[in-house]
């Protein structure tokens, strides 16, 4: 009976202990692994560093298209690039010239 009484005594006073630790248990748990936790905040990290470096590429690949396109224009013609256009968009070459045809995946990219 003594035995049982001091269980009780014992138990009471560490039910709050215990039940202070699971709630800090639950809430650490919940800032690592939740929908707003630390590892949702490091993967939305990654995906800002991904997002970035693509809008840096199409920045850079826009300021190379428009300084092709100042080349076209008005006073600051470039007769080559003229040429180059006018053989692509209407299909014309000089009696001279060679022509081969690639495959789209075979064909070279403009340089930057």
């Amino acid at each position: 009976m003594r035995l049982l009484r001091e269980i009780k005594t014992r138990a009471r006073s560490a039910v709050p202990q215990v039940l202070a630790a699971c709630m800090v248990a639950y809430f650490a748990y919940h800032a690592m692994n939740g929908d707003r936790g630390f590892y949702a905040w490091i993967m939305l990290k990654q995906e800002q560093a991904q997002v970035m470096a693509t809008a840096d590429s199409l920045q850079d690949e826009r300021r190379q298209l428009e300084r092709r396109v100042a080349l076209l224009r008005g006073a600051t013609l470039d007769p080559d690039l003229l040429e180059e256009r006018a053989q692509a968009i209407l299909n014309y070459g000089a009696e001279r010239d060679h022509v081969i045809f690639l495959e789209p995946a075979l064909q070279r990219r403009p340089a930057p």
